[in-house]
């Protein structure tokens, strides 16, 4: 039985809003972005993190049939203009702080809607106090939303939100998926139950930050329920304990990296905290280690769930706890409504046991495109089947393991980022003669970036420049935890470098490839 006593709503720190002054908010933003010209399809930029405001801004973009499109708040200025640009957004919403942080980035004709930057926020990250304040041009949306009129048009298909993913060539793509028809919204909203956990009051925490597809999806439907939806501004592990014990938390997404921090506690901290509410905790984004797992388990009983997916995919492998320790390793078996096939180098569907890329679709979902570069999609795209590049395979059971990927990604606790990126801007640092930037095992975060370098002749390089230049250029999480300078890279005989030879023993030291 719930106790009486638990709020209602959605809570983010101290803050509390009850759903139907939810509602109100949102149809009062959904009339004023309509009156600033946002249509059906068009594209509005969310740049916070997570925050009660967030949500609603996502809820009143969709109820107009818009894209919302979160901008991850790590991006450095021209990223940020690059994803409003591409994306072709009139208005951008965002904290204060980071909108102050943009200075002239934004193109002329672009509407900014400053929020009050929460005090949650304030306690967790620093943030200049000279900020604070919405920036010169940009209009505070408190004071804003106080003279609109609610929404009050027909009701639209709701599309899901616009995610960019980290690009191979320098520029992330927006993944726009088509506007789902009553079926495929239907057939969304049973995939969700399943692999989600989401049901009817569910209380719900999310830990990781709404710029991610997964967790942007999972909050967005957790808020709708009718029970609770509790944001972290970032992940703390005792914290995340003590709100899963006070908010009798039952469901949950997480990334393995979360799992790893919670295990680093003390026994006697984690026997502080009473967390028997918990039902239903899925992950996804990064691979698990078995062993981690297997103690999370014991932990926190059979709750554990995982799905193996994509973007651009959806979820399209379900593991339970009981298939984690039966089968350790394993993403789980396919789920419904998906297919997969797993293709050799020639071009082969392989049996089971035989390793090659997935290749992956789920008929009942709407459609994707790569927004302005369909012939991205098609780079990707086999008979209608899509690919990541993982590397992986089905057992005799039916149980899928992924074994390696085939292009060069790396997932530093749960992130993707693209090597080439990187690459990219280390060319641009002066005396870099040529570099390497690749995944290597981390204790904590999975993968951490490893950089190695080769001078120019004659020059010395220094670790701490490089840091400082990319800095300038990259999102922080972008810029190699470790580089090393090497007076020749290892070459192919075309030239090419030899990224696995570099890469490859610090994999075979940690046993794993993944």
């Amino acid at each position: 039985m719930e106790t009486p006593s638990l709020f209602h709503g959605i809570i983010s720190g101290q803050r509390r809003r009850g759903f139907d002054e939810v509602d109100a908010r949102v149809a009062r933003i959904a009339g004023g972005l309509q009156r600033l010209g946002v249509t059906q399809g068009d594209s509005v930029c969310v740049l916070m993190r997570n925050d009660i405001a967030f949500i609603e801004v996502a809820y009143a973009v969709m109820q107009l049939g818009a894209y919302a499109v979160p901008v991850n708040w790590h991006f450095k200025p021209e990223e940020v203009a690059y994803v409003v640009g591409d994306s072709g957004s009139r208005v951008l919403v965002g904290h204060a702080d980071l909108l102050n942080a943009l200075g002239d980035a934004i193109a002329a004709g672009v509407t900014v809607l400053s929020v009050p930057t929460p005090p949650e926020i304030l306690a967790n990250y620093k943030i200049d106090p000279n900020h604070l304040a919405a920036p010169a041009g940009a209009i505070d949306l408190d004071s804003w939303l106080a003279q609109q009129a609610p929404y009050d048009g027909p009701v639209l298909p709701q599309p899901s939100n616009m995610i960019y993913t980290s690009g191979t060539t320098g520029h992330p793509k927006g993944v726009r998926r088509n506007m789902p028809t009553p079926e495929q919204a239907a057939n969304s909203e049973r995939m969700r139950a399943l692999i989600y956990g989401l049901k009817p009051g569910a209380r719900v925490l999310l830990p990781g930050p709404l710029y991610h597809s997964a967790p942007n999806a999972f909050g967005l439907r957790a808020g709708k329920l009718g029970g609770a939806l509790v944001l972290m501004p970032r992940f703390a592990p005792e914290e995340f304990l003590q709100l899963v014990q006070d908010q009798k938390i039952d469901t949950i997404f997480m990334v393995p990296t979360m799992f790893i921090r919670l295990m680093k506690l003390p026994y006697h901290t984690r026997d502080k905290y009473d967390i028997s509410s918990l039902r239903h905790v899925i992950h996804a984004a990064a691979p698990c280690p078995a062993d981690v797992k297997r103690a999370m388990i014991e932990w926190w009983g059979p709750v554990i769930h995982e799905f193996y997916g994509s973007t651009e995919s959806g979820a399209v492998t379900f593991a339970n706890s009981r298939d984690a320790l039966s089968k350790p390793g394993t993403v789980g078996k396919i789920a419904p409504g998906a297919e997969l096939k797993f293709i050799d180098d020639d071009g082969r569907e392989l049996p089971p046991g035989g390793i090659g890329e997935i290749f992956s679709r789920i008929p009942g979902n709407p459609d994707f495109s790569y927004h302005n570069k369909p012939e991205k999609r098609a780079e990707i795209d086999r008979d209608g089947f899509i690919t990541s590049g993982d590397i992986g395979y089905i057992d005799e059971d039916g149980y899928v393991f992924i074994c390696d990927r085939k292009r060069d990604m790396v997932i530093s606790g749960g992130v993707n980022i693209y090597p080439a990126e990187i690459e990219a801007a280390l060319h641009a640092v002066p005396g870099v003669h040529d570099c390497a930037v690749f995944g290597i095992p981390d204790e904590e975060f999975g993968e951490a970036l490893m950089a190695m370098l080769e001078p120019q002749p004659g020059v010395t390089l220094d670790v701490g420049f490089i840091r400082a230049e990319l800095k300038k250029a990259l999102a922080d999480y972008k810029v190699p935890k470790h580089i090393e300078i090497m007076g020749e890279l290892p070459r192919e005989d075309s030239g090419k470098i030899f990224k696995r030879r570099l890469r490859d023993p610090y994999w075979a030291k940690a046993g794993r490839v993944i």
